[in-house]
């Protein structure tokens, strides 16, 4: 990439007038120690140039079952097969750490997450996941409808959300302050749409949203949602409060890493109702731990520890008459070994597959597209100072209502450590940019850590003196699009079929990147392949 100077790159990713007034002062560019963390990206681009690999004849090894990925999605597979007694499997992962977007960090006084930080508690009709939470002990009984009851050291403590705005901090993620009757009113009719859609049944009972995504109902009536964005809805609906838009805007930018005129309509209503049990009740409490969604990577990981194989590139996935082949390049030694299988879990994101598997020319692997990413642990020495005696405090989701960011949340919060030292964790999703991998991979650590600092200053000014350590990372491919006419337009089913005895599990199948989805697909793969192991 060219070279461009700090205010060019400021602008880029912050907005022009934020840019012009940071780079006023040279004194504003202090950086702490910090690096990169993950892969090279010249690693992951050895599946683009379909190398010719030999594999020595003494490197290959018979096993029935290879799942190539390590995030939530293949390792619950592979829970699932010691759950069932079955052992003759590997877990190949390219990283040196396992979990893939649920994947987490730790320094020397707390962990922290590096994507996914929370879990809403599921709905009793979803037993699968509820027996995993059970097992982790995360569960401490049923209440009088049937509903999981999860104790209150594992929900998110409160305070949970607060905005800044204009100098401030205010609770929650609506910004009510200053609001007009019509923004209120525009708001209260919002809510309304979303308990009517939470309330709809088809004519099976079936809800029109719901985790998994498996479980929604296809009426027409829910399904014509996904031809339109949800800019484009709420247009329909009369919506057009700045603030209003805004919050849409958050949540789809979010879950999705898009704006809301990026978003399905069909996923922008998902956000707001699959995790709601009936109108007028408030969206289900989140599990959550300092490590975030690194907890449950964590806890699957270590049932198969003795499986799993890090630092271990999928290079060439070969299908014969019985069985496929597996070539694989463990990335520290850069030695090539091979294996034998009689089934594959295809655990990475699915456009992958047309690098991976030879031959491989389904043309639905081009309609899985992606956003990229970059998030940023920032160990704070001290809290930063409130501005205002008034001022709502420091929360475990923290956002700034005009940065393109995300915010960060607190990774002390959830342990009750409210003075001292702490982690943030910063997110930035690149929303569908053009160019938007090549931006991100054209800049440095320097660069990115700027952008993260010169970021929060807008609503922390001591930032830069209280960071001793700002380390990121980057997502190319972060979180599938659910972008109009893909949801619903029978890509994924597709995309669900085995190819040969290559079998596919990933959240990129149900067009959304939830741990729920990838819990489901890991399981319903393995499912599949189970009885052909016990005949």
């Amino acid at each position: 990439m060219p070279k461009f100077t700090r205010r060019e790159i400021l602008t880029a990713f912050l907005g022009l007038p934020f840019a012009l007034s940071a780079c006023r002062s040279t004194s504003e560019t202090l950086l702490p120690a910090g690096e990169i963390i993950g892969q090279s990206v010249d690693i992951g681009h050895i599946l683009r140039e379909h190398r010719n690999v030999e594999v020595p004849a003494n490197n290959w090894e018979n096993v029935k079952v290879a799942i190539v990925g390590g995030g939530i999605s293949g390792l619950s597979a592979a829970w699932k097969f010691r759950k069932e007694n079955f052992n003759d499997f590997v877990l190949l992962e390219l990283e040196s750490a396992i979990g893939g977007t649920a994947r987490s960090g730790k320094n020397d006084f707390i962990s922290y997450p590096w994507a996914a930080h929370y879990l809403p508690i599921p709905f009793k009709e979803n037993t699968e996941l509820i027996s995993l939470l059970d097992e982790m002990k995360l569960v401490e009984g049923t209440d009088k409808n049937g509903e999981i009851i999860v104790p209150e050291q594992f929900l998110c403590r409160e305070p949970e959300e607060r905005v800044f705005y204009k100098g401030r901090w205010y609770e929650g993620l609506y910004l009510r302050v200053g609001a007009s009757e019509e923004d209120l009113r525009q708001y209260a009719e919002f809510q309304k749409q979303i308990d009517l859609w939470v309330n709809w049944r088809d004519k099976s009972g079936k809800r029109a949203f719901v985790l998994p995504i498996a479980n929604c109902s296809t009426e027409a009536e829910v399904l014509a949602l996904d031809k339109i964005t949800f800019a484009e809805w709420l247009k329909q609906k009369g919506f057009d409060s700045e603030r209003l838009i805004r919050y849409c805007d958050y949540a789809t930018r979010d879950d999705y890493g898009l704006k809301v005129d990026q978003t399905s309509a069909w996923a922008g209503l998902f956000y707001f109702c699959s995790r709601v049990r009936k109108s007028g009740e408030e969206s289900q409490p989140f599990i959550t731990f300092p490590e975030g969604n690194g907890h449950f990577a964590n806890y699957l990981s270590e049932k198969v520890k003795d499986k799993i194989r890090l630092n271990s590139l999928a290079m060439q996935l070969i299908p014969k008459e019985k069985g496929v082949d597996i070539v694989y390049l463990n990335t520290e030694t850069k030695e090539l070994r091979g294996l034998h299988c009689e089934n594959i879990i295809f655990s990475s994101p699915i456009f992958t597959a047309k690098y991976l598997i030879r031959d491989f020319t389904e043309s639905y692997a081009d309609q899985f597209q992606h956003n990229a990413w970059f998030v940023a642990n920032l160990t704070l020495k001290d809290r930063p100072q409130q501005r205002f005696t008034k001022d709502f405090p420091l929360a475990w989701d923290n956002v700034i209502y005009e940065s393109p960011s995300l915010g960060y949340v607190v990774a002390t919060h959830q342990k009750g450590m409210d003075y001292g030292q702490t982690v943030f964790t910063y997110y930035y999703p690149m929303c569908a940019e053009e160019n938007a991998r090549a931006k991100l991979f054209g800049l440095n650590w320097e660069q990115l850590a700027d952008i993260c600092l010169t970021d929060l200053s807008r609503a922390h000014k001591d930032i830069r003196e209280l960071v001793t350590r700002l380390d990121v990372m980057r997502w190319g491919h972060a979180m599938i699009s659910p972008r109009p006419n893909f949801l619903w337009s029978g890509v994924r089913e597709q995309a669900q079929k085995p190819y040969r005895n290559i079998h596919f599990a990933h959240s990129d199948l149900s067009g959304v990147a939830l741990f729920e989805e990838a819990f489901y697909h890991g399981l319903r793969v393995a499912k599949e392949i189970l009885p052909v192991n016990f005949r």
